[in-house]
């Protein structure tokens, strides 16, 4: 994977390079005002403050709730958040006359195009896998302290039963879908134009993907920061967030399902 600029999704690959002031604030080369990308990430994170500070303390007391009806009302709310960050950023790519395709960039014409994108998404989904699998086992995130605190943290939110496993399924969906178009779409291409360096682009967004983790954790929030650079340079390479949106998608629905299953055979205990 070539880690020369490339152009972001969307922008054809005929179509010159913009330059460092086309780029500047209040330029055609932002997908939205300054005002709104600071608005988007202040939700972001302070989002994912309020979580984590909340979920430290029912951890200190013993007060987290993993009923049935909680988990519903916990995949509920964050589909909910998901949607009104999307039509946030839909509301502020309005104002400067961005389309959502432009966006997303790519397109299926043919079955042939969904094929690639689907083999280029699972080829990603293996290899990023295995790269943060070996990055946690060299952060220490496969220590004992550290399995127990992550099932402390994930356990109560991971899907039990048949209908949970539904609304978990639909609920990584949203965030693959959501997530991708916020992140990579969005912000990586918001802030490549306003400091008019994609390298600049790719690390900050990731980086933002990283703290708005706050409920998994320091290390593995550094671990997610990691995973949406990944992200990032898949988008940068196909010009295209679908590849990155299938896969993100197959992740979260897949760690849900392997958890279920880890603890309905007991592994989990015995880790």
């Amino acid at each position: 994977m070539s880690l020369e600029p490339q152009p972001t999704p969307g922008i054809s690959s005929t179509t010159p390079s913009p330059s460092p002031a086309d780029l500047a604030p209040g330029k055609p080369g932002l997908l939205a005002p300054v005002w709104h990308t600071v608005l988007i990430v202040a939700i972001l994170l302070t989002n994912s403050f309020f979580t984590a500070r909340l979920l430290s303390r029912a951890l200190e007391h013993g007060t987290i709730h993993s009923s049935h009806r909680a988990r519903l009302f916990q995949y509920g709310a964050t589909i909910a958040l998901e949607l009104f960050l999307l039509l946030l950023v839909w509301l502020g790519l309005r104002i400067n006359k961005t389309k959502f395709r432009d966006v997303i960039g790519g397109r299926w014409k043919t079955p042939e195009d969904f094929l690639i994108d689907l083999a280029i998404a699972s080829g990603f989904w293996v290899a990023s896998s295995l790269i943060l699998a070996g990055l946690g086992y060299m952060m220490g995130l496969s220590n004992p302290s550290q399995i127990n605190d992550m099932k402390q943290r994930l356990g109560p939110i991971m899907p039990q039963i048949g209908f949970e496993m539904v609304a978990w399924v639909a609920l990584s969906c949203v965030a693959g879908f959501v997530e991708e178009i916020i992140f990579r779409g969005y912000l990586q291409r918001q802030i490549t134009a306003f400091t008019g360096s994609i390298y600049a682009g790719l690390g900050l967004s990731a980086i933002i993907f990283g703290a708005g983790h706050g409920y998994e954790g320091t290390r593995r929030m550094f671990l997610i920061a990691v995973y949406g650079a990944m992200f990032g340079l898949l988008a940068l390479w196909r010009k295209s967030l679908r590849p990155g949106m299938i896969a993100h998608a197959w992740q979260d629905t897949f760690a849900g399902i392997t958890y279920r299953l880890l603890e309905k055979f007991g592994r989990l205990h015995a880790l």
